[in-house]
């Protein structure tokens, strides 16, 4: 009875190991599929950051930076 408990168990495990994978294939194929690109274009942009937006935030700061100091020179 105990053998059959666990046999029983190692497979409950296995389809679950098994479905997951599906699962999980079947989200990255959709996701790689997305907007009719392959999956390494769609990969390379995924994990490429922009530091556009970034650049503009320091450029940003730069500016008020020194505005404030010249600003403050002038008084």
């Amino acid at each position: 009875m105990e053998e059959n408990k666990s046999v029983i168990g190692a497979l409950f495990f296995i389809l679950m190991v098994v479905g997951a994978n599906f699962v999980m294939y079947g989200i990255v194929r959709g996701a790689a599929r997305s907007k009719g690109k392959g999956f390494w274009e769609t990969f390379g942009k995924a994990m490429n950051t922009s530091t556009k937006k970034k650049n503009d935030d320091m450029d940003e700061l730069r500016r008020k930076m020194e505005e404030l100091q010249k600003g403050g020179k002038e008084e």
